[in-house]
């Protein structure tokens, strides 16, 4: 029995293979017909967890390459060239990188209309979690390019692009249903977020928190396997200079949850006008009548002036973050212009504050002039910049046992929470970041006081705002995501009995014996909709032929209830079906009729709708 099984298997696998060689597929790589055999021949959770290991591997080296490859061209700059040397490349290398990024653009990704995490988000509420496979390394090499030569973003976006294309791509690869492509295509971004912080707890959180809002799972094993993955690379591979580490810290004191109080306070304000910057600034390069090329140039002008001026702005901005964990302020003001000065405890409150104001128009001029990156890494900058600020000004005021590096750390969850809208993820990155498990305390307190601040200001991501408003993007309302996946010209029927509105009664009793629907629309020139009929209302005259003389169309139809326009969201005409409280409802294109469209069916397309999209 079992040479039996075996030599099935054997011989389905050689069918496999002639099919392939008939298709032309053997031409591309040996291993997809290996995972294609697989997939036939083990059970969908099996080949789910494996899926998740090789995205997970995948989305962690791609995001590991990049952290690599921009880490050492800022470790050329700040730590093998002097500060007047450097200032060549703070003129000279960010108006080049969003040049590049975006010639890169419009010569090879011309196609990509949509980018960073909001262009997934659209994928997986309006194209079925399909995502281009050139955004499989389009992000890698923009980002490379406008981060590595100084742009002050973050890398962490694209790399989340980045693992979410390959996840994607690997399920279409396989033929894997709508579920299955957006559980892996989360698990790929998931990886990426791990592997840039080596956390893979907080890449879990970032893809339930961001990625999959109203997606409901209940299988989501491959998913944490992917970050686990992801993380366990970035672990091997990367040291401990490139990872965003720290290790140094004070011990929790329940006595200094006033300064985290206000640190959670000015943590939200803070991230307020973070987005507030990031939205003029954006209108600015919109609403400016130069192409993409001068925009690229205007914007990197910009950016040099900001990097020369304040050197911290540019790239990342990890490695200042991380000298004042360290309490080496010193080499933070020796790469500015204030090394020639004396020093004084004054100037680094003004310089550090000057840092926070200006990284907001640094980071949105970088990104809305050309440039590829996110806000992951600015908002962590920042908020390690204000805690480390508001520290000082504790220090230089006299308060006792001022928890310095803690309010550094948590800072920069509190400032995250605020800008990315993800408490639970700015909360477990800077724990796993830190080692910090020890401050959950108060990073919950300042993420959530953050949180609820922003929330007060806009309740959606100012980010994600207009997709969600146009009913692009899924929302934590599941009912609503599911309702803005119905298109209203898929669901009209447009095989309607119609009559002139001057026709006799006569020729509606013919048209009614012809018909098999319990309604007819009253038309006026053949286009436009002046009335309907239903057999309900004409049903007591029918058989009176002492009246039909009397009667015509005009008299008999009735004024439609409510017209349905075919731009109409699903939302609209659901809340007319429950106003008027009727089953079918006529609808007109610039007042011309087009059709009829039913609750019933609806209803239909709303279940089945709901067996794919959850489970």
């Amino acid at each position: 029995m079992q040479n039996y099984t075996r030599k099935k298997k054997y011989a389905q696998f050689i069918r496999l293979l002639k099919s392939l060689k008939k298709d032309s597929i053997l031409k591309a790589k040996s291993y997809e017909v290996i995972l294609t055999w697989i997939r036939n021949n083990v059970s969908r959770s099996q080949f789910l967890l494996l899926s998740g290991v090789l995205v997970g591997l995948s989305s962690g080296l791609a995001g590991v390459l990049l952290k690599m490859l921009v880490h050492y061209i800022e470790y050329l700059i700040h730590n093998r060239v002097h500060f007047e040397e450097q200032i060549a490349y703070y003129i000279i290398f960010p108006v080049l990188g969003i040049v590049l990024a975006t010639l890169s653009s419009i010569t090879f990704f011309s196609r990509e209309k949509r980018r960073g995490v909001p262009a997934i988000l659209y994928e997986i509420a309006q194209n079925s979690s399909l995502v281009s496979s050139t955004k499989m390394y389009s992000q890698i090499v923009q980002s490379a390019l406008t981060v590595g030569f100084g742009g002050s973003a973050g890398l962490e976006s694209p790399i989340a692009v980045t693992g979410s294309a390959i996840g994607s791509n690997f399920a279409k690869t396989y033929k894997l249903d709508y579920r299955e492509r957006t559980l892996l295509l989360a698990a790929g971004a998931s990886a990426g977020i791990a592997a840039a912080f080596n956390a893979p707890i907080a890449g879990i959180m970032f893809a339930f928190e961001i990625l999959l809002t109203g997606v409901v799972f209940t299988d989501f094993v491959p998913l944490v396997v992917a970050a686990v993955c992801g993380s366990l690379l970035s672990k091997i591979i990367l040291n401990e200079e490139t990872l965003f580490q720290f290790r140094t810290r004070h011990p929790f004191d329940y006595t200094n949850m006033p300064y985290y109080i206000i640190l959670g306070i000015c943590c939200g304000l803070y991230a307020r006008y973070f987005v507030v910057v990031s939205q003029n600034v954006e209108h600015f390069f919109a609403k400016l009548k130069r192409n993409r090329i001068q925009k690229a140039v205007i914007g990197g002008v910009m950016l040099s002036v900001l990097c020369v001026l304040l050197p911290p702005l540019f790239g990342e901005g990890y490695q200042t973050v991380k000298s004042l964990a360290n309490g080496q302020v010193q080499s933070v003001i020796s790469v500015s212009f204030l090394k020639y000065f004396p020093y004084h405890s004054w100037f680094i409150l003004l310089f550090l504050g000057c840092v926070c104001v200006f990284k907001a128009f640094a980071t949105s001029i970088t990104i809305y002039s050309g440039g590829t990156g996110g806000n992951f890494a600015p908002s962590l900058v920042c908020g390690g910049t204000l805690g480390f600020f508001l520290a000082s000004v504790y220090v230089q005021l006299g308060f006792p046992n001022v928890p310095v590096n803690n309010l550094l750390i948590v800072g920069m969850a509190g400032v995250m929470s605020g800008v990315m809208y993800a408490p639970l993820t700015a909360v477990f990155l800077i724990a796993e970041s830190s080692s910090g498990y020890d401050l959950f305390i108060p990073l919950f307190i300042v993420s959530v006081i953050s949180f609820v601040i922003s929330k007060y200001f806009s309740p959606i991501s100012p980010d994600l705002q207009k997709l969600a408003d146009e009913g692009q993007i899924f929302t934590r309302e599941h009912d609503r995501n599911l309702l803005t996946l119905l298109h209203t010209p898929d669901l009209i029927e447009k095989n309607i009995q119609t009559i002139d509105v001057n026709a006799s009664f006569l020729d509606l009793l013919d048209l009614v014996r012809q018909g098999h629907r319990n309604f007819i629309a009253v038309l006026q020139n053949g286009e436009t909709l002046v009335g309907i009929i239903t057999l309900d209302d004409i049903r007591p005259i029918m058989f009176n032929h002492e009246m039909y003389d009397e009667l015509d169309v005009e008299k008999v139809m009735k004024a439609p209830p409510v017209l349905v326009d075919l731009q109409d969201d699903m939302r609209t005409i659901i809340r007319k079906f429950d106003d008027t409280n009727n089953w079918n409802l006529p609808v007109v294109a610039s007042e011309k009729f087009v059709g009829f469209i039913s609750k019933s069916t609806v209803l239909n397309q709303y279940r089945e709708l709901l067996k794919g999209y959850s489970g």
